[in-house]
C-alpha cells in the first residue's frame, strides 16, 4: 500500500467527488479511480459506493477514512520532528477556532508569529466549541483556542484568559448616551449576532430568561464578524462582542463600546487547549508558547 494511495483516498473523502479530488490533486480522475481500486484491493473490501451526487463510504471506507486522516497527521508530524532535528524551522500548524470574533483576535498573533518563522504555514478551521474540542481529542488538529468552551480531562487548557462580551456600536447610535446597558434596552434595538449554535447567543437568551424576559430573536443573524460590524458602522445594528475583536474601529472612533450592567455581563474564558497525549510538532510547540504570551498581554493593553 501507497502513501499516494492514501493521500488520494483522503482527498476523495473531504471532497465526495472524483472529478474533485482529481481537480484538487491536480491529477486525472482516471489516477484517483486507480488508487482506489489499488486501495479495495489492498483491503479486499468496497470502500465506496458511487451515486448521483457523488461518492459514499461504506463502513469499510468509514473506518479508513477515520484511521488514514490520523495516519497522514502522524506522518506529517513526523517529517516535522526529521525537520527539527536538521535544524530547518518549518511545518504547518492546525488551528481550530469557535467564532468570527476570535479569528479578529488571533489575526494579528498570526502576523507577529510569521515574522519570527516564515517557514511554518498555519490553516485555521473555524468551527463550534464542540468540534473543536473533539478535533483536539481526535488528533485532527494541533490546538483550539475557543470561548464558552465545554471543559474535558482529554485537554490540556494551556491558558485561561476572562472575557467580556460588551455592547458595540456606532457613535451616533442611541445606546451610546448610556454609560451602562440593560438587557430591557438593548432588546428595543436592532441586533446582529451568530444563530443559537454560537457560545454567545445561547449565553445571551439565557441572561433574558433569567432577568424574567423571552429571549428576542436578532434582527440579523450571521457569525460573519465583517457584516456585523458593517451594520454596526451603518448605525443599523449593535453588537455583542469582546471589545478588542473590533479594537481598531473603537480607537479609530468608528465604533463605540458600552459594557452591560452588572446582573447582566457576559463574562466567558479565552483558552487555548491540545491534546494531553499528542506530542507536539515544533511548529506547533513554538505556536502555543507563542500565543501563550501574545494574549495575556494584548488583553492587559484592554
Amino acid at each position: 500500500m501507497q502513501l499516494k494511495a492514501i493521500t488520494y483516498f483522503n482527498e476523495l473523502v473531504r471532497s465526495r467527488s472524483i472529478r474533485q479530488a482529481s481537480e484538487k490533486l491536480g491529477v486525472s480522475p482516471t489516477a484517483i479511480s486507480r488508487q482506489l481500486e489499488n486501495l479495495e484491493h489492498y483491503f479486499d473490501a468496497p470502500l465506496v459506493t458511487r451515486g448521483a451526487r457523488g461518492i459514499i463510504l461504506t463502513a469499510a471506507g468509514e473506518l479508513l477514512a477515520s484511521r488514514s486522516q490520523s495516519m497522514i497527521r502522524e506522518l506529517g508530524n513526523t517529517r516535522q520532528t526529521i525537520d527539527d532535528l536538521r535544524g530547518l524551522k518549518r511545518g504547518n500548524v492546525d488551528i481550530h477556532v469557535n467564532g468570527a470574533a476570535i479569528n479578529a483576535i488571533l489575526a494579528p498573533a498570526l502576523s507577529d508569529f510569521y515574522r519570527l518563522y516564515p517557514g511554518i504555514s498555519i490553516s485555521v478551521i473555524v468551527s463550534s466549541a464542540q468540534e473543536a474540542k473533539n478535533a483536539v481529542i481526535d488528533g485532527n488538529t494541533d490546538m483550539a483556542i475557543t470561548m464558552f468552551s465545554p471543559q474535558d480531562p482529554k485537554v490540556d487548557v494551556r491558558f485561561r484568559i476572562p472575557v467580556r462580551h460588551e455592547v458595540i456600536m456606532s457613535p451616533d447610535h442611541p445606546l451610546a448616551a448610556f454609560s451602562e446597558i440593560t438587557l430591557e434596552e438593548i432588546r428595543k434595538h436592532p441586533i446582529a449576532m451568530p444563530d443559537n449554535s454560537f457560545g454567545i447567543r445561547l449565553n445571551f437568551d439565557q441572561r433574558q430568561r433569567t432577568a424574567n424576559l423571552e429571549p428576542i430573536e436578532a434582527i440579523f443573524t450571521t457569525s460573519s464578524l465583517e457584516l456585523q460590524k458593517e451594520l454596526a458602522l451603518h448605525g443599523t445594528a449593535v453588537l455583542i462582542l469582546p471589545a478588542i475583536s473590533v479594537i481598531r474601529e473603537i480607537k479609530s472612533g468608528e465604533l463605540v463600546v458600552r459594557p452591560f450592567v452588572a446582573p447582566s455581563e457576559i463574562k466567558t474564558e479565552l483558552q487555548l487547549g491540545r491534546s494531553k497525549t499528542a506530542i507536539p510538532s515544533f511548529a506547533a510547540a513554538k505556536l502555543a508558547e507563542f500565543l501563550e504570551e501574545f494574549f495575556p498581554m494584548q488583553v492587559r493593553k484592554m
